[in-house]
């Protein structure tokens, strides 16, 4: 059996960003695991779930709210092995609108504040009051999705990408910080994925006019651009992060993978 193999039955994650998307995949991937999994996200309730997860209501971007999310999680399941840092926002913004037809879709200072302080501050708050958790016990896992933007850039991405690049380097940083502590580090680098909460009708407007097209003229023939020729799955990135997070991985550590099917943006 796959929980046997992973030895993960009883260890204790956080998954921001949780309740949706990629997030809610990792989520069901690791509590189909034996991990007790805690969702904290901005939309939801507080509670045990019927499938064994435990929703905590959380603002990453503010200090005061992840450091009470992860003092919960400690005092309702003792400890906290492993934290993925899931949570994230894109916002498609042109750094000089040429055309001058959309000036929305031009980056602003509020956009701009906004993606860093999800995208970049998020996972540093949640590192740190996790990681202060994870030196009791000279153990841990910390996994940061990153995206493919980060190691590519993306045309009309850049505010996107650049967060995304922050924490591939926070990845490598932090991994020589924790190191001796017994506590990994390790990024996940997706490309494009099927179909997420961050794909709807107002992104690809937004999308379509940083890259001069269409919204209809946005591509969905992936036969040429990515080597296996079609989108990646979310339950292909649950499974590859709840592989990380087990000790079968356990000499993985400082490095991101690209989950992407071989694409690179050019």
């Amino acid at each position: 059996m796959s929980i046997s193999w992973l030895g993960l039955d009883g260890k204790v994650a956080i998954v921001t960003g949780g309740a949706s998307g990629i997030g809610l995949h990792i989520a069901k991937e690791l509590s189909n695991n034996g991990v007790k999994v805690v969702v904290a996200d901005l939309n939801v309730e507080e509670g045990q779930q019927d499938d064994g997860t435990y929703l905590m209501k959380c603002n990453v971007t503010n200090k005061e709210s992840v450091d009470n999310t992860v003092k919960k999680t400690v005092e309702l399941f003792g400890s906290v092995d492993i934290l993925v840092n899931n949570a994230g926002v894109n916002l498609p913004r042109l750094l000089v609108d040429d055309r001058g037809e959309k000036p929305e879709y031009e980056l602003s200072e509020k956009d701009f504040d906004f993606m860093v302080a999800v995208n970049q501050k998020g996972p540093y708050l949640f590192a740190q009051a996790v990681g202060k958790e994870m030196l009791k016990h000279n153990s841990g896992v910390i996994i940061n999705i990153t995206s493919e933007a980060g190691q590519e850039g993306s045309a009309g991405q850049s505010c996107y990408s650049a967060t995304k690049a922050a924490v591939i380097a926070f990845t490598r940083a932090w991994a020589k910080e924790l190191g001796k502590f017994n506590i990994r580090v390790v990024g996940v680098a997706p490309g494009i994925i099927e179909t997420t909460g961050l794909r709807t009708d107002a992104y690809n407007e937004a999308l379509a006019y940083t890259r001069g097209v269409t919204v209809d003229g946005l591509s969905t023939d992936y036969s040429k651009s990515i080597p296996l020729g079609r989108e990646g799955k979310l339950t292909e990135i649950g499974d590859l992060v709840t592989y990380l997070a087990s000790d079968r991985a356990s000499y993985v550590t400082g490095t991101t993978y690209n989950i992407s099917g071989g694409k690179s943006r050019g």
